[in-house]
C-alpha cells in the first residue's frame, strides 16, 4: 500500500462531526499553549504521518506533522502533533476533529502544551540527541564555575574564622598578660611597702 492510497483512505474514513462542547480554556494555571500546534490523541496503529497530514489538511496549510516513536517498538505512541501555519486553521481543526473518528478510533484533539519531558524545555521526542550538546556543555561549565566559587567562598570563610580565632586568642592572651602584670605590679608595690616598713 502506498502513502497516497493511505492518505485518500484516511480522508474517506474520517467521520467529521462538530463538537458542541464549550470553548476550551487556553491558559488555565498559567500554562502557555501553542495555539497553532495541536495534540492529536487516540491514533490507531495504522495511522502514520502522511495519513494524519491528509486528515488535517482540509482545515488549512500544515507546517509540520510528528508522531513520536516508542524507542522499544519503533511504532508511534498513539498520539501525534499537527502544526498549522495559521492559528485560525488550528482552531477550526480542533473544533471539527475533536471527537471525530479515524480508522475506527475516536480522536482527542487539543492545543499542545510545550514539551517539558526528559530533555528540558524542548523535549527529546522532537530532536536528535546531539541537539542539546551545546547547552549541556554550557550547563556543565556553569556548574563547575559555581562549584569553584563555592569552594573559594568556603576557603575564605575558613580563613576568616581562623583569623578571628587568632585575634580572640591574642586578646585573651593580652588580657591574661595584663592581669599578670597588674598582679605582679601589685606584689611589687606590696613588697616595696613591706621593705619600707621594715627599714
Amino acid at each position: 500500500m502506498d502513502i497516497e492510497h493511505d492518505a485518500s483512505a484516511a480522508c474517506s474514513e474520517i467521520a467529521v462531526r462538530r463538537s458542541f462542547a464549550p470553548e476550551v480554556l487556553v491558559s488555565t494555571m498559567n500554562i502557555q499553549v501553542q495555539k497553532n500546534t495541536l495534540y492529536v490523541g487516540g491514533l490507531a496503529e495504522e495511522v502514520n504521518e502522511a495519513i494524519l497530514h491528509a486528515a488535517f489538511i482540509p482545515f488549512g496549510d500544515i507546517k509540520d506533522v510528528k508522531t513520536p516513536l516508542d524507542q522499544a517498538t519503533q511504532k508511534h505512541r498513539s498520539f501525534g502533533f499537527v502544526t498549522f501555519l495559521e492559528r485560525d486553521d488550528a482552531a477550526a481543526a480542533m473544533d471539527n476533529m475533536d471527537g471525530a473518528e479515524l480508522y475506527g478510533r475516536v480522536l482527542t484533539v487539543n492545543y499542545a502544551l510545550p514539551e517539558r519531558i526528559k530533555g528540558g524545555e524542548q523535549g527529546w521526542a522532537a530532536q536528535p540527541i546531539w541537539a542539546d550538546a551545546d547547552t549541556w556543555f554550557e550547563r556543565q561549565q556553569q556548574e563547575q564555575e559555581m562549584q569553584r566559587l563555592q569552594t573559594e567562598q568556603r576557603a575564605a570563610m575558613q580563613a576568616a574564622e581562623e583569623l578571628h580565632r587568632r585575634k580572640m586568642a591574642e586578646v585573651r592572651e593580652g588580657e591574661k598578660d595584663e592581669t599578670e602584670t597588674r598582679t605582679a605590679d601589685a606584689m611589687d608595690v606590696g613588697n616595696a611597702e613591706v621593705l619600707k616598713q621594715s627599714a
